[in-house]
């Protein structure tokens, strides 16, 4: 992992090997992102996505293994209890077209990541809310 910081802009390189939601949030803690927008494509080869139903307040994940292309990494960092919160959706398109996707729980890169991360110079925190159970913006 290596990374580089310009003004209010991180580009974050991820090698083979490495997990995204981890290496994200270690950046993220070096830099103290409590208000910032991620954003990344790259390649992966194990991903575990989820799907939250509301009704039962529980996560769903599926894990998905294979070479896959990550069309899309879209996401937040944000802070609960004093501590770096993130919030990843990924989608990752499979050799046969097919594209599979939900809120990333977690990835290993099989090839490259290319990921930008936009700080703020505020914070953001979460609290939870009891109609749904999720843990929502705090302003």
């Amino acid at each position: 992992m290596e990374y580089k910081k310009s003004g209010d802009l991180i580009a974050l390189r991820l090698n083979r090997g490495e997990e995204i939601v981890s290496s994200v949030k270690s950046v993220c803690e070096k830099e103290h992102v409590t208000f910032g927008s991620i954003a990344g494509i790259g390649a992966v080869g194990h991903a575990v996505v989820g799907l939250y139903r509301v009704a039962e307040r529980k996560y769903y994940k599926n894990t998905f293994d294979g070479e896959m292309e990550m069309t899309s990494l879209l996401g937040n960092s944000t802070e609960k209890d004093g501590q770096i919160y993130l919030h990843l959706h990924a989608n990752f398109a499979r050799a046969d077209g097919q594209v599979v996707g939900g809120h990333l729980n977690e990835a290993a890169i099989s090839g490259t990541a290319e990921i930008f991360i936009r700080t703020a110079q505020s914070s953001i925190g979460r609290k939870t809310d009891p109609a749904t159970g999720l843990n929502v913006f705090a302003f």
